[in-house]
């Protein structure tokens, strides 16, 4: 989740303000805004990339809800939905979609990028078209946006997740969810914010050296660099910092996961292909690559401050596949810490 100081906010008037009730009668033909063909063609090759390599990308993933809300200038269109809320109306089925397309006048702005139940309950991905994205996206890093999305789905959906979350004990007192945004974790200690920039930069060499003799040095000094910091960081903090690192990195990670997949595996439809802005997967998981391991080099923990847990957590989950194959069965269950996950004696 992208998102913004006032989403969960947002999600509390939204939820308050609206009732779920049966979906509205189709309009008229001659009244029904529609989907721009780019933004078709985009949200197919989502749903199509999808199903070809989610499952191979992460056990069940494809029995996440995928309900997305695509904010337009002017209109909302709510697709894949099981039951949309009264104020929106009912458009015809869309067959390259797989789904009736509802819509209503724009309540998002037109740059959101966030999954959460904003519209009936239902977890559900609220995102701009790519031209609106900041800064602009092209159609495939747009897609891959919408899988990382997609992914906080699947994360939500695991059974027991929001009653987990709770027993975190973070919320302290909160109950907009604001404080996923906006808990006061000590991004400006010098000890913590030393250690953990020393462990990305450490990340960023051991992933470099992947393939290499030079890997089994960087990796036990990163691993040395993970130990002191999370020495350094206890209690709530602690557990914030894990949390995030566990949601947000591993969402991140999970963009270029799908990326290289597709790379190998998985056709671009023709009408896909044909965007002028088209970029493969093959491209856009090298760039993924290259902005994590960027990103790693040059962040400042109280600069960056939450954003850091990014490029911070795809760096963990690469170095899972590196020393821990198979990683991905026990996230779930080793919520929420991806620390836990690496083997115990670093070895």
């Amino acid at each position: 989740m992208r998102a913004t100081a006032h989403v969960l906010l947002m999600l509390g008037l939204l939820s308050g303000g609206t009732s779920r009730a049966a979906p509205a009668a189709p309009a008229a033909a001659d009244s029904i805004p529609h989907l721009a063909d780019r933004d078709r063609i985009r949200l197919a090759e989502v749903f199509r990339l999808a199903d070809a390599v989610q499952d191979q990308v992460w056990p069940q993933w494809s029995s996440a809800p995928f309900a997305v809300l695509l904010v337009t200038p002017g209109i909302e269109f709510l697709v894949r939905h099981p039951a949309p809320d009264r104020d929106f109306t009912a458009g015809p089925f869309d067959s390259l979609l797989g789904s009736r397309v509802y819509w209503r006048r724009r309540v998002f702005p037109v740059t959101f990028q966030a999954t959460f139940p904003a519209v009936g309950g239902v977890s559900t991905i609220v995102i701009g078209q790519a031209e609106s994205s900041q800064p602009p996206q092209t159609s495939t890093r747009w897609v891959l946006t919408v899988m990382h999305e997609h992914f906080h789905q699947w994360q939500e959906s695991r059974p027991g997740y929001y009653a987990a979350v709770d027993s975190l004990r973070l919320a302290r007192g909160d109950t907009t969810g604001m404080w996923m945004l906006d808990f006061p974790f000590p991004y400006a200690d010098s000890t913590i914010a030393r250690g953990f920039e020393a462990l990305c930069r450490r990340s960023a060499r051991a992933l470099r050296a992947r393939g290499t003799a030079a890997f089994a040095g960087a990796y036990d000094s990163c691993d040395a660099a993970r130990r002191s910091f999370w020495s350094h960081v206890s209690g709530d903090d602690a557990r914030y910092m894990a949390f995030q690192l566990w949601k947000e990195g591993v969402a991140r990670y999970t963009e270029y996961d799908v990326a290289r997949t597709a790379a190998t595996r998985y056709p671009p439809s023709v009408s896909y292909r044909g965007l002028a802005d088209y970029t493969s997967f093959a491209v856009e998981a090298e760039n993924a690559l290259g902005r994590i391991l960027d990103e790693l080099s040059r962040l400042s923990l109280p600069k960056w401050q939450r954003t850091a847990v990014y490029p911070a957590g795809a760096a963990e989950a690469l170095l899972l596949d590196e020393r821990q194959p198979g990683w991905k069965v026990a996230y779930t269950r080793e919520r929420f810490s991806i620390e836990r996950l690496f083997p115990r004696d670093g070895r």
